[in-house]
């Protein structure tokens, strides 16, 4: 990896470079070592991610509710918007991945850049402390923060609505597939909805998972 162009895209120096190398290190290229790859950081960061957004709603709207910050929450840690946030970054240039994952596309792929989002945030944390990782976060969310004049809906909510509006029953989630070690599995949760095609999104949370995919079939039927 080259760790100078890596810090300079975070604008970020690292004392310990191997927290780094680890956030951007894709299981499939340790198929026998593990604890190399990004998997326990993406999970000490997906909670560190949770934190810094539900601090940063708290202090800015000071007037709503828990169920409008709740859907803010939301749309600012979706899948989605953390796998744009690591290719502004152009962390897919950086990832470390098995010769097949690349070619697969994984460098693009939605929920691995999240991860790696979540990793490289994690791994910021563990090198230099919260206030740091916090600051990291914060640049790289930019302006999302206040680009929603509105709490958005819930995608899981709008879509049953939705589906009731046209009589056509609720929308039926399921678990179609669940990958990764034991403690951090990741999810693939599909939604259906009769005349409709089923969509699916993968996830290490079973709640984000299923939003993902609402929000896929909202947008393949709106």
């Amino acid at each position: 990896m080259d760790i100078d162009a890596i810090q300079d895209a975070l604008q970020f120096n690292f004392q310990d470079t191997d927290y780094i190398q680890k956030a951007l290190t894709h299981s499939s290229a340790h198929h026998d070592s593990e604890g190399k790859d990004y998997e326990r950081l993406e999970f000490l960061g997906d909670r560190i991610v949770n934190l810094i957004v539900a601090d940063l709603l708290f202090h800015t709207f000071r007037e709503e509710r828990e169920g409008a910050l709740a859907k803010r929450h939301t749309a600012l840690i979706r899948t989605e918007t953390l796998a744009d946030m690591a290719r502004e970054l152009k962390l897919g240039e950086f990832v470390y991945l098995s010769d097949s994952e690349r070619k697969a596309g994984g460098a693009e792929n939605d929920n691995i850049l999240a991860d790696i989002m979540e990793a490289v945030t994690a791994a910021i944390y563990l090198d230099a402390g919260f206030e740091k990782a916090e600051d990291f976060f914060h640049r790289v969310l930019g302006d999302r923060l206040h680009s929603m004049a509105e709490p958005p809906r819930d995608p899981k909510t709008t879509l049953q609505e939705w589906s009731q509006a046209q009589n056509i029953g609720l929308p039926i989630y399921e678990v179609i597939g669940q990958d990764g070690p034991d403690h951090a599995p990741t999810f693939t949760i599909q939604v259906s909805l009769p005349g409709y095609e089923p969509q699916s999104a993968s996830s290490t949370s079973k709640k984000r998972a299923e939003k993902d995919a609402a929000q896929k079939l909202l947008d393949s039927i709106l």
